[in-house]
């Protein structure tokens, strides 16, 4: 084995041990649960309330609005926490590289996520009698998607500031933008051209579509398309994470 497989190897163990003890720590916290597993449902049951639409269609966009908001939860609530409780130092003077640190901080959101988004999937086929047209894109969709929205909200929790408060509320406010212009409550094919110029701007349009593709079998985008954006905002979320580090770092938080 050489010096480079054995070093990837150490990173993703050391990421690992970050994940494990975050989701043993925080997973059951009263934030955790309110703005990462209710929120969704709230935001579901709001708007599709008296709105005729096939089993098929509430599935997918409850699973777009799970992946968004679960995997976006974790870190603006357990950066600054960890932070205020000073647990966070520990982790930046431990010989593992930033690097490391984020990837282990985003997993934290991706599997809370993944294991939501899964449950809500196995309840609408089990009791709703929800068909899975597309099972393969159904299972990328999930782990592109949770890894992508829990790298967006690792952005908020990097902000250098130990209390949570400081980033729950620009947090929320974009999420709640990028809800709002995405195709989640209007579909792309029924906006104007304007609107669905902004809706390309949102990663939760592409997930909301790769949804389509996977449950109901049809969306307006190639899922290849939307796969890759998915995959390529993971990547690019992470840089403006680790450059508020690097800031936090020089302001002493």
């Amino acid at each position: 084995m050489n010096t480079w497989t054995i070093r990837i190897r150490d990173e993703l163990a050391q990421a690992w041990i970050v994940a494990a003890k975050d989701v043993k720590v925080y997973y059951l916290r009263p934030g955790m649960i309110m703005f990462g597993f209710f929120m969704p449902f709230f935001m579901f049951f709001s708007f599709s309330v008296r709105r005729e639409m096939a089993a098929e269609e509430g599935l997918a966009r409850l699973l777009a609005l799970t992946l968004f908001f679960t995997a976006a939860a974790a870190g603006p609530f357990i950066i600054p926490m960890e932070r205020r409780l000073g647990t966070y130092d520990r982790l930046l003077a431990a010989p593992m590289s930033l690097w490391t640190l984020l990837l282990g901080k985003t997993a934290v959101g991706a599997f809370f996520a993944i294991v939501v988004a899964s449950l809500s999937a196995l309840v609408g086929i089990l009791f709703f009698n929800t068909s899975i047209a597309q099972p393969g894109l159904l299972v990328a969709g999930i782990l592109l998607g949770a890894f992508s929205f829990s790298t967006l909200g690792l952005i908020f929790g990097s902000i250098p500031t130990r209390n949570p408060g400081d980033v729950q509320m620009p947090s929320t406010l974009l999420r709640w933008g990028l809800l709002f212009i995405s195709g989640v409550f209007i579909p792309l094919a029924a906006m104007s051209t304007f609107a669905r110029g902004l809706a390309y701007l949102s990663p939760l349009t592409y997930a909301m579509d790769l949804m389509n593709h996977a449950v109901l079998g049809h969306g307006l985008l190639d899922p290849w398309l939307d796969m890759g954006v998915l995959l390529l905002t993971s990547i690019l979320f992470l840089l403006p994470s680790f450059r508020l580090h690097k800031r936090g770092l020089e302001l002493g938080y």
